[in-house]
């Protein structure tokens, strides 16, 4: 007789590195709306060196590279919805392959468009929504976004703006809130800015800006234009750091009619300061590093992880040193006055596991906003962690259940 039973060899372990198995939380998560597998998620995991950022890069673009193929190779023998199915999770892979690449490298833009590529093929094999691919004019730039809407609706009707974060997607936005819209009939607009991965793929050399209220003005403006808006009912989500865009484009925009920020953040500088410890605004000029130093840094100093991190935040808000950076997130608040002011419904989330300083900046949106509603994600529901990448659909169900009230 066995001395074991044994089912298979795939096992349920994820990383020691806690920011490493966080984004293979994320990347799990999705597989409610159809963007992984949670087997296959797993397999790879077993095969990623923990808090070896090339080792992930390497695991996930190789299966995305085998997943776009078999996508490709089920249309081409006519079986659409399988095809539809396998580009959404090759799209998503991408996305994972994308993350942990470092934004100097030719890499990370052909990571990023192989996963828009791997989404847009999966449209033009939807059968119960539409996407249709636009791009919102700012400063000489095109900034990527995506109209979507349930098929065989055309007259006026609720529409959701979702803008997500410094690291999601167009299409992992789909996947994590997008799909759940278009499933309660709203039409979604899917929109970034400057800064954001879907805007670096084509615009490298474009930092965030501050005032995001430039790209939300750009965003109703589109929305509104169509036929198919209804003006009363208009919503903006706010994802990650986009919960930071949203609540400052909402506190600018009366056009906006309910606002879902995940997290409220209202001070970005205090939010990233609080995961280094200290503040690297006002560390002294020879702590200080720049992005040339980067590689000189031994893994006893700074692990390869973090290093890489690090150099992305740099770039990304245009800055050359760590402190210049962090002195620059200074700039990127809401006003106090102008959320008092706010006349829209508002609504902040906010996981029990995300810490200190996103907890105290939730309390502050909900005594700052007239009206404003919260809801805190716990530990026992799987969805403490950052935008409750853990139960998606727990999300989905807590802020567009408030949504459909207020606009019911």
């Amino acid at each position: 007789m066995a001395s074991r039973l044994e089912r298979g060899h795939t096992r349920v372990v994820g990383f020691a590195d806690a920011e490493m198995d966080f984004q293979l939380i994320r990347q799990m998560g999705v597989a409610r709306y159809g963007g992984a597998a949670v087997g296959e998620c797993l397999a790879l995991a077993q095969r990623i060196e923990n808090g070896l950022p090339s080792s992930w890069v390497a695991a996930f673009a190789g299966a995305a590279a085998r997943q776009q193929a078999d996508a490709e190779a089920r249309a081409a023998r006519g079986h659409a919805v399988s095809a539809r199915d396998h580009y959404l999770v090759a799209s998503n892979s991408w996305r994972a392959a994308e993350y942990y690449t470092p934004v100097g490298d030719p890499c990370h833009a052909e990571h990023g468009l192989a996963s828009r590529a791997c989404f847009e093929a999966a449209m033009q094999l939807a059968d119960a929504w539409t996407c249709e691919a636009v791009t919102l004019p700012l400063d000489g730039v095109a900034l990527p976004a995506f109209h979507l809407r349930p098929a065989g609706e055309s007259g006026p009707g609720k529409t959701l703006l979702v803008i997500s974060g410094y690291d999601g997607t167009l299409e992992e936005t789909f996947l994590a809130h997008g799909r759940a819209a278009l499933e309660r009939g709203y039409r979604v607009f899917l929109f970034c800015g400057p800064g954001q991965m879907d805007t670096m793929r084509y615009q490298p050399q474009r930092p965030f800006i501050p005032e995001f209220e430039r790209v939300g003005r750009l965003a109703v403006d589109h929305v509104l234009a169509r036929a198919d808006a209804d003006p009363d009912r208009i919503a903006l989500m706010g994802i990650s750091f986009g919960g930071y865009f949203a609540t400052r484009i909402a506190s600018h925009e009366p056009r906006i009619r309910a606002l879902v920020a995940n997290s409220p953040i209202l001070d970005l500088h205090a939010y990233m300061a609080s995961f280094t410890g200290f503040d690297p605004a006002d560390m002294p000029d020879s702590d200080d590093f720049r992005v040339g130093d980067i590689d000189q840094i031994p893994d006893s100093v700074m692990p390869a992880q973090l290093r890489e991190m690090s150099r992305n935040l740099m770039l990304r808000f245009g800055c050359d040193s760590f402190k210049e950076t962090y002195q620059r997130l200074r700039e990127f608040r809401v006003d106090g006055e102008r959320l008092a002011a706010m006349g829209c419904a508002a609504l902040g989330l906010v996981g029990s596991g995300e810490g200190a300083e996103p907890m105290a900046q939730y309390e502050r949106f909900l005594a700052a906003v007239p009206g404003a509603q919260g809801h805190v994600f716990t530990a026992e529901e799987g969805a403490d962690g950052h935008c409750q990448s853990g139960n998606l659909a727990l999300s989905a169900a807590v802020s567009l259940d408030w949504l459909d009230e207020v606009f019911a």
